[in-house]
């Protein structure tokens, strides 16, 4: 029994096309693309009466628990660092391993009402390490999200909390199974002695994955991995062969070019997260010379790929810089296709059934040549009424299936009190 997919326009990214043909899904996969496909006797038809049928987004840079932390009083720090020490690490600190299931489906669920297919995670919770990645894909798995889970590694709460983190990120990457897939995770490079950086490049080395970790995203990185550790942050990494086509840098926005030359030669993806620099008020990252690995992320701000993509074509038409934001949508697929070594994003025969539903009635032409433009002045989240993972619908209607959002939300408002109360003790 398989599901056929009638009269809509099917969509693919790079290179550019809007066909309206018929898709057949079986199973979690794409198996059958054509105009006007015979339905089996068994299969159930979905008219879709010119609606688009779209790759389902990734999304290669995101925090969940930062849900937890929407309208939290904040002192207002006035540097970057200031921010570090007085809002995100305490915040860290405060969750707890309850906190952090209930914010990984309140934000899976979040994610997957924008549109967001597969979400690579970076988390970090200090005092609540061992079994914080299992309890995140637990979340996840409620809802129905693809996910890649990492541990950030750091020297910050001393050598036993670096071997925990260790410890978690190779522990679930081992385990790992079906939508869900672990990667080596580690906190801002100015937190990793050299102990840390040739723990990391063990851990990768046993899970054969890659490292997952902000880079640059504000001159401190480089100030303080140079007056702490004697090397500025791509110097170290290099030495510890931690940089591979498996890697992934969020932010790079403080690089000089010599150090970003040096990452793009090793294949390392590079994350644009251009509204989470914004609200850190961090500057603009020079996504045009990020090269032809660089993919889309949203950090801790709302887990919205079409607001993160607008967001991104606009800043960078702003500095004189625009980038191709269809190139940088299909690279999420590219990225989460070599992670989970399965085509995902392309809507052909083979490809896993990941996609999306938009009910989104053109104003004008609608074609290869201006599909860009619909996704950046048109398209967005509100025309998101269903979603498929793996072959399977997660939601319907605009209304998730296996969950209910009344429950979730009150659920994560009661863990984001119990965090709040924490910081405030």
């Amino acid at each position: 029994m398989g599901t056929v997919l009638k009269g809509g326009y099917v969509v693919e990214l790079e290179p550019a096309s809007v066909e309206r043909v018929d898709l057949r899904i079986e199973g979690e996969r794409i198996v059958a693309r054509g105009e006007d496909l015979t339905p089996g006797p068994d299969d159930e038809v979905v008219a879709l009466s010119g609606k688009l049928v779209f790759p389902g987004l990734v999304n290669a840079h995101h925090r969940l628990a930062s849900v937890l932390s929407r309208g939290m009083v904040r002192p207002v720090p006035e540097t970057y660092q200031a921010l570090l020490e007085q809002v995100r690490w305490p915040f860290e600190n405060a969750l707890d391993l309850d906190a952090v299931q209930v914010g990984a489906t309140a934000g899976g669920l979040e994610s997957i009402q924008c549109g967001t297919t597969t979400l690579f995670d970076l988390h970090a919770s200090p005092k609540a390490v061992t079994g914080s990645l299992l309890r995140i894909a637990r979340g996840l798995h409620e809802v129905g999200v693809r996910g890649v889970l990492s541990y950030a590694v750091t020297d910050r709460m001393g050598a036993v909390g670096r071997e925990e983190g260790l410890e978690e990120t190779v522990s679930f990457a081992r385990k790992a199974r079906g939508r869900f897939r672990g990667q080596v995770g580690a906190g801002p490079v100015f937190t990793l002695g050299d102990d840390a950086l040739q723990g990391l490049g063990e851990a990768l080395n046993t899970t054969n994955t890659g490292l997952h970790f902000p880079l640059a995203e504000d001159p401190l990185d480089e100030r303080l991995s140079t007056e702490r550790h004697g090397n500025p942050p791509v110097t170290r990494l290099l030495n510890g062969n931690l940089l591979s086509p498996r890697a992934m840098a969020a932010h790079a926005g403080h690089l000089e070019w010599a150090d970003l030359a040096q990452v793009l030669a090793t294949g390392t993806w590079l994350v644009h997260t251009p509204r989470s620099n914004q609200g850190l008020e961090v500057g603009y990252a020079p996504a045009l010379k990020f090269g032809a690995r660089a993919s889309l992320g949203t950090d801790g701000t709302s887990p919205d790929l079409f607001a993160e993509a607008q967001a991104a074509f606009l800043r960078s038409r702003e500095a004189g810089q625009p980038i191709d934001v269809l190139r940088y949508l299909a690279n999420g697929h590219r990225l989460a296709s070599q992670v989970f070594e399965a085509a995902i994003g392309p809507m052909r025969e083979g490809a896993l059934a990941d996609l999306l539903v938009l009910d989104y009635q053109s104003p004008t032409p609608l074609t290869a040549e201006t599909l860009a433009w619909h996704v950046v002045h048109g398209l967005g989240s509100r025309h998101v009424e269903a979603v498929m993972v793996d072959g399977v619908w997660r939601v319907w209607a605009r209304r998730p299936l296996s969950v209910n959002p009344t429950v979730v939300a009150e659920q994560s408002r009661e863990a984001a009190a119990a965090v709040w109360a924490r910081l405030t003790t």
